[in-house]
């Protein structure tokens, strides 16, 4: 199951598809308020909660997960409260906890107020390093989410609090940070790393688009 990142479809894993479906049966699926799913919860919880229920609805009792950035926050919670379900966890370009709090509250109020374009560019700063050749279509990618099912998961972010949830987590557990990730911090990085291992790739926060092959790589040696 591949679960994408704030502001962002099921498309954004069309990098790693044909790599990953060699050896895995593929799970996409969109976040509540993004692409067309409508909006829907206000936590972190309720976002794990509707991926279980997608779980359920196709019969899959036991899954690998893959999550980045909002996706790796429900693959945290997945794994801390549903640890039966998780057959392996690969964690990226995430974090238990993203403080202050305030932040993701006033960007939900930007978005609301003012639309996704209010917050594009620095959004799309913060995904790729100055290498990456087009982040144009990205940029469009990200307009095309939904305010209020954006603002609703920012406000899940402010509300997060996942840190107590990692001693609980028994999945064998993969985590993939981005070298140049602006997002991520030191604190969180410290704190992931009682997971796993941490694989880091030349990249900034939405490393499976900017590093495809060797983010692919990292997740099929899991």
């Amino acid at each position: 199951m591949l679960s994408s990142s704030l502001g962002t479809t099921h498309a954004l894993w069309e990098p790693n598809v044909a790599a990953l479906a060699a050896r895995y049966t593929l799970v996409r699926y969109d976040h509540p308020g993004h692409g067309r799913s409508p909006a829907g919860p206000r936590s972190i919880e309720g976002f794990g909660r509707g991926a279980l229920e997608l779980a359920d609805g196709l019969e899959l009792e036991r899954f690998a997960f893959c999550g980045i950035s909002l996706g790796g926050m429900v693959g945290i919670w997945l794994a801390a409260n549903a640890p039966e379900r998780i057959e392996r966890l690969v964690l990226a370009c995430t974090a238990p906890c993203l403080p202050p709090a305030e932040q993701w509250v006033e960007r939900a109020a930007a978005v609301r107020e003012r639309g996704i374009e209010a917050i594009a560019d620095a959004v799309v700063d913060r995904w790729f390093t100055e290498r990456f050749p087009d982040p144009r279509p990205w940029r469009e990618h990200l307009l095309e989410t939904p305010p209020e099912g954006y603002a609703r998961a920012c406000e899940a972010i402010a509300a997060m609090d996942l840190r107590a949830d990692l001693d609980r987590i028994v999945a064998a557990t993969t985590v993939i940070l981005g070298a140049h990730d602006p997002v991520v911090g030191e604190e969180n990085e410290r704190l992931l790393a009682r997971l796993g291992p941490i694989v880091k790739l030349d990249a900034a926060h939405l490393a499976n688009v900017e590093r495809p092959r060797a983010f692919a790589d990292t997740v099929l040696q899991a």
